[in-house]
């Protein structure tokens, strides 16, 4: 987790009515054609729809963490590609993939997708350890929190770093240390809903701009695992994007039905 910046008076837009999670989740389910995240599927093998982020043999796809999306804006090319092969190389010596999972050893930094997102849907499973602590940046913002129950009873799945918005998730739905969960997180625009482990946890909540806390958030980004000085694992990391055509009808869906 990071902790809070000075708040701004400032919040970020929003482009659509504050909507029923359900009823988000539902359209894009309806939309995109339907998701069989629930069913038997051999390990890393992503749902119909959806594209694996991580293989399960090795990183491709991924690179190591370049400080931020304000001070990676102010690097020159050159210097923007000398911290690129430092970052790589902490994460080549911290990060693995071992036996199909996505193995995090407590040292290093963030892991994060080659490829920046805008809108989508996004699946992983997750396991910690005692005292485990990390996240979910999405376009490179903090955070989908993941953390041990035993240690913060308010449970994973809220947008921890929210200081106008809720920021804890709506109930703790967190399975025992050692056992694996799974997030199912959907964002649109400024607005991220959360499921953990199939219970709604955060409900249409608009995710405000930590690095530039007077901008919403920005428009795309990377998809970033959180290091935090304790062991992790992830396994099944599935993204699904929301093209702007599917954007446009479910918001007109919304209006139709005065969500």
């Amino acid at each position: 987790m990071y902790r809070m910046m000075p708040a701004s008076p400032a919040r970020t837009g929003m482009w659509l009515r504050p909507a029923a999670a359900a009823a988000v989740a539902g359209v894009i389910f309806a939309l995109c054609g339907g998701c069989s995240a629930g069913q038997e599927r051999a390990l890393n093998e992503p749902p119909e729809g959806f594209e694996a982020l991580f293989n399960g043999e090795n990183l491709e796809g991924w690179k190591g963490l370049v400080g931020n999306p304000v001070s990676r804006a102010r690097m020159t090319g050159s210097e923007l590609e000398d911290a690129q092969a430092g970052a790589d190389e902490d994460m080549r010596a911290h990060w693995s993939a071992v036996d199909g999972f996505l193995v995090f050893d407590g040292g290093g930094h963030n892991l994060c997708t080659v490829k920046d997102y805008g809108d989508f849907e996004l699946l992983v499973d997750w396991k910690i350890g005692d005292f485990g602590d990390s996240g979910i940046y999405l376009r490179g913002s903090p955070q989908v929190q993941i953390w041990d129950p035993a240690q913060w009873p308010v449970g994973s799945g809220g947008l921890y770093n929210n200081q106008i918005g809720r920021s804890d998730p709506l109930t703790g739905e967190d399975k025992p240390i050692g056992e694996w969960n799974t997030f199912r997180i959907i964002m649109i625009g400024d607005r991220v809903t959360v499921y953990l482990n199939g219970v709604l946890v955060a409900d249409d909540v608009v995710m405000e701009n930590y690095w530039e806390r007077e901008k919403p958030i920005y428009p795309v980004g990377p998809i970033e695992l959180q290091s935090h000085s304790t062991p992790l694992y992830f396994r099944n990391i599935f993204i699904r994007e929301i093209p702007p055509y599917l954007i446009n009808r479910l918001r007109r869906f919304l209006i139709s039905a005065d969500l």
